[in-house]
């Protein structure tokens, strides 16, 4: 087996900040008095939930391109590109939870790292299809 022990950090800190947001969701219905399965109500409840949402969605993409990346090309790339998405993300989390306008510098950066584990990852494929 190929050890590749960035990337898998950087996906068990993936899993965490979608644990994260769905404990801020939870934690809002309490605050805000949000009964499921209401997903609108109160503006901050709708807030964390769509950060919760976003990340989900994000995840679902980025995470296969992180993996491809480090199969095809390497781990640290991989590692590297994965801890720029999940600060990124982090930004876009607390930035949107603060002031949804201003969450723009964190999507734009974590969809730069993705873009470039996507790129790169078929870029792999390509490499090896053509050998």
């Amino acid at each position: 087996m190929t050890s590749l022990p960035l990337t898998s950090l950087v996906t068990l800190m993936t899993v965490l900040l979608m644990f994260a947001t769905a404990l801020n969701v939870g934690r809002a219905r309490g605050l805000y008095r949000i009964k499921a399965p209401a997903v609108t109500g109160h503006e901050m409840f709708e807030r964390a939930f769509r950060i919760q949402m976003n990340t989900l969605e994000s995840a679902a993409l980025f995470l296969p391109a992180l993996w491809l990346y480090a199969g095809f090309i390497g781990d640290r790339g991989a590692g590297v590109m994965g801890v720029i998405w999940l600060v990124a993300r982090l930004w876009y989390a607390v930035a949107y939870q603060r002031n949804p306008a201003k969450r723009s510098g964190g999507f734009g950066l974590s969809f730069l790292a993705f873009a470039g584990l996507w790129l790169g990852a078929m870029w792999g494929v390509a490499r090896l299809m053509a050998s």
